[in-house]
């Protein structure tokens, strides 16, 4: 993308009031104005809270936001240009049921308070096979601690991804740990049971992996 895509992209941001643009100061300080509050003072409602996490050009936030109108849905990445998109076309299909949040994975607990997500989508996330990148893959031990503080109780994970060890790695992670795998499918669209929403929402880059019969894998799971 042209750096003057970037720029004019960066810009409508500032102007759609679906997009949150924190500076890490106010997030790693305790000054994220919506911790504990994007019921009541952003969204207004008491509907839940999904979030996704990696949330690139917001395909998979809007898709579920579209079918879910009385969910509260909030993409969270480091680009801002990326989810541009979707910000973009939830303000113009008058959506009022999604955010975006334009932070580091690392510090969504500077934005959400304990309990406050129903749900989590991992959404097809760099694997970051080599071993040095451990701490960096989305579902190690230290994210997981992470993702059950925000999480109600009851509150699950759902992870898809086109990369077999992800896929491979984490059931690997849960089942050592005791965590609760509620289903686990390593090619949904050639096996029964994935849940629409895995099946009826494709990403750019997921519509590019099944033109090359790359299997699309799903694991969906609460953290013990």
């Amino acid at each position: 993308m042209g750096s003057k895509n970037k720029l004019k992209r960066f810009k409508e941001n500032d102007t759609f009031d679906n997009v949150i643009q924190p500076t890490r100061e106010e997030v790693v300080n305790g000054e994220f104005p919506y911790k504990g509050k994007w019921r009541s003072e952003f969204f207004k409602n008491d509907n839940p809270i999904i979030v996704e996490l990696g949330c690139g050009k917001g395909e998979y936030t809007i898709g579920l936001a579209q079918r879910n109108p009385n969910t509260n849905y909030i993409g969270i990445d480091v680009k801002g240009a990326r989810f541009w998109r979707g910000a973009k076309t939830a303000v113009e299909s008058g959506m009022n049921n999604t955010a975006f949040v334009r932070t580091q994975i690392e510090l969504i607990e500077g934005v959400f308070e304990a309990h406050e997500v129903d749900e989590i989508w991992i959404t097809f996330p760099d694997p970051q096979i080599k071993y040095k990148r451990t701490k960096h893959r989305m579902t190690n031990t230290e994210f997981l601690k992470m993702y059950k503080r925000i999480l109600r109780p009851e509150g699950v994970v759902n992870l898809k991804t086109d990369s077999e060890f992800m896929h491979g790695y984490t059931l690997g992670l849960l089942h050592g740990e005791g965590h609760e795998v509620l289903y686990a499918n390593h090619n949904v669209y050639h096996n029964e049971g994935a849940p629409e929403e895995v099946l009826g929402i494709q990403t750019f880059y997921e519509q590019q992996y099944l033109e090359v019969n790359k299997a699309i894998t799903y694991i969906r799971f609460k953290i013990k």
